[in-house]
């Protein structure tokens, strides 16, 4: 066996190759290129006969790289750059930091202490697509949730009525039109029924169209604080900005959910996963793409709870004993298991019952959404395993949820 690290860059990379017994074979700085992954190959192929012979540690588990490594069936091991820092203060204290060094450090951790990490999984194409989509889809989400956020506080300085016509829903279609017409108390004044109809008409709303307009209407021209006029105009136009910007994520936003369901709904596991509460086309797409496919990737149910981060991590010394959340975890995954666990209360009699009773113990909201989550996930891992879909009757079987 060999051992390959390599201190992943965006223009280059630094590759260390150690033997069994550690001592360094070859050391290169190789390009980020086609070039590159062939002087990367012949350095391997002058130490090892078989593909099987090599074990690669890297600090990323996505690219053209990691794709080419696990293409030539070499084992690849994505290490976690706090890992490698943590396993950099074992062989020294003076702090002391390279490119190079970071190489070796890494085929000496795949070298002692690869059975303590993850491989990379040998997830589908499509899996891999859908990874694609959801990753932009949720980033188009968020990144309209951050503009809106930005437009609730623009208003809150100058345009005070607007947040109390909309509220919560500034972000929706109403919002946008509206203030697209009149993105400044003064014109927001000026509106009359008809240019407020034909605003929200535009934004899609097709109801009640005169009572919603006499709403906004109304709030709109009652008296409030203002500010100068030439700081009012100034305001308006960085909000007319925002609103279409706004308007402009949600429409790709849109154009992408749409290719994702698309794709979700070819994947084989599709079924499965839609079958379990809690899962439509979207937030499934996103738990399939975060989870992969690789049948082999998780040992057991507890092994996919903890890449999920819904298993709690206990800190025990002497007489003292803290059970506390999962703070090193996948985010994106993280948060689709907890949308998830909070649509499950609406289908599934079982895990209503089971938040009531974390809730009855003493949990927070939060803390028994958690722990669902963590129910939610096991149950998923036996529906793959045993390639069957979700039942609530032996999810929840009715022994177990007596006895609890």
């Amino acid at each position: 066996m060999i051992y390959v690290g390599i201190d992943w860059a965006e223009v280059h990379h630094d590759v260390c190759v150690l033997a069994e017994a550690g001592e360094v074979l070859a050391r290169r700085r190789i390009p980020d290129s086609l070039e590159g992954v062939r002087q990367l190959h012949a350095m391997v192929a002058g130490h090892a006969e078989r593909p099987e012979e090599v074990v690669v540690g890297i600090e990323t588990d996505r690219g053209l790289l990691v794709g080419a490594l696990v293409a030539a069936a070499y084992e690849v091991y994505a290490i976690n750059p706090f890992a490698v820092s943590r396993y950099r203060d074992r062989h020294g204290v003076s702090g002391a930091k390279s490119d190079p060094g970071d190489a070796k450090v890494l085929a000496d951790l795949v070298r002692t202490d690869r059975h303590n990490h993850r491989q990379v999984a040998g997830d589908s194409e499509l899996a891999e697509a859908l990874k694609v989509l959801a990753r932009a889809h949720q980033g188009l989400v968020w990144a309209r949730q951050r503009q809106v956020n930005a437009l609730r506080n623009a208003l809150r300085d100058f345009y005070p009525a607007a947040i109390e016509a909309f509220g919560a829903d500034l972000g929706s279609s109403d919002a946008l039109a509206v203030l697209e017409v009149a993105p400044t108390p003064e014109e927001g004044r000026r509106l009359t029924p008809a240019r407020i109809g034909r605003a929200l008409r535009a934004g899609g709303r097709q109801r009640y169209l005169d009572r919603r307009g006499g709403e906004i209407r109304t709030i709109l021209q009652a008296p409030q604080l203002g500010a100068p006029q030439v700081v009012a105009r100034a305001y308006g136009e960085a909000v007319r900005s925002m609103v279409r910007v706004i308007a402009g994520l949600h429409r790709e936003t849109l154009r992408l959910e749409a290719e994702l369901r698309a794709r979700f709904e070819e994947h084989p596991d599709a079924e499965i996963l839609r079958s379990l509460p809690g899962l439509g086309l979207v937030l499934g797409a996103r738990v399939l793409a975060e989870f992969g496919d690789d049948p082999t990737r998780y040992r057991d149910a507890r092994a996919r709870r903890c890449y999920a981060g819904s298993a709690p991590v206990t800190r025990a010394s002497g007489s003292r004993l803290v059970v506390i959340a999962r703070v090193a975890r996948n985010r994106r995954l993280a948060d689709a298991c907890y949308w998830w666990a909070f649509s499950a209360l609406s289908s599934s009699p079982g895990a209503r019952r089971h938040y009531d009773r974390r809730r009855a113990s003493g949990s927070t909201h939060h803390q028994a959404l958690r722990a669902l989550a963590n129910r939610l996930v096991g149950i998923l891992h036996g529906c793959l395993r045993h390639r069957q879909p979700y039942r609530e009757e032996v999810a929840w079987p009715a022994s177990i949820e007596t006895a609890a």
